[in-house]
């Protein structure tokens, strides 16, 4: 009877799941828009959208860390998790608001090259995230999964590296070269919070496993 009256405590994988799969959507919604420039306010809308789900998912797994007794791991361990999630959608969401705000025409080869990044670190963070459901059979997949996404942020960094440098030698306009200089580091940094999931996810790992 007292089991059946506790929380369950995979409820939390439940809420990074799908934490995980609006972010996955919303970074695939972003890369359509840079790779297919048009209709720009419904695609950004629809990114909006997105990530108000994420955030609804990311307010009922605080409210549920606050409340129940049991949890799967590190409460803290979840809190970084749950937050660093939200980042990506959250930043995935800020590159599309300055792609419709600074009145951008055409889109940069190097930004969609970013954005596909971005697609495939959140796919596999998506990965990484559906093993933590059974992180002790699933332990070096899982590590597999952290480490191409490292890999992936690591892509990234050279893109931006090579972006910048393009940026900074086109002979744009300074307002242009300002805009482009933010929506790529944007795009950078959200799969840099891609990887800071891979490291919350390995620590979990290495520290149940």
């Amino acid at each position: 009877m007292l089991e059946k009256l506790m929380p369950r405590s995979d409820e939390f994988f439940d809420d990074f799941e799908k934490q995980a799969a609006a972010t996955v959507e919303g970074a695939r919604l972003l890369k359509d828009l840079l790779d297919d420039f048009r209709d720009v306010s419904t695609k950004v809308e629809r990114i909006k959208a997105a990530e108000h789900l994420g955030d609804e998912h990311t307010h009922v797994a605080f409210d549920r860390l606050h409340k129940q007794f049991i949890t799967p791991f590190d409460r803290a361990e979840i809190h970084t998790l749950l937050s660093r999630i939200d980042d990506v959608l959250d930043l995935a969401d800020a590159a599309a608001d300055r792609l419709a705000m600074y009145e951008i025409h055409e889109v940069p080869a190097d930004a969609k090259d970013l954005g596909a990044v971005l697609v495939l670190a959140a796919e596999k963070m998506q990965d990484a995230v559906k093993g933590l459901r059974h992180f002790n059979k699933k332990a070096e997949q899982i590590l597999a999964d952290t480490r191409e996404i490292s890999r992936l942020e690591n892509q990234a960094d050279a893109l931006l590296r090579v972006a910048l440098a393009r940026l900074f030698k086109s002979g744009a306009d300074p307002l242009t070269v300002i805009k482009w200089k933010e929506i790529y580091e944007i795009l950078e940094t959200a799969t840099d919070r891609c990887e800071d999931v891979a490291d919350v996810i390995r620590g979990v790992i290495l520290e149940h496993s």
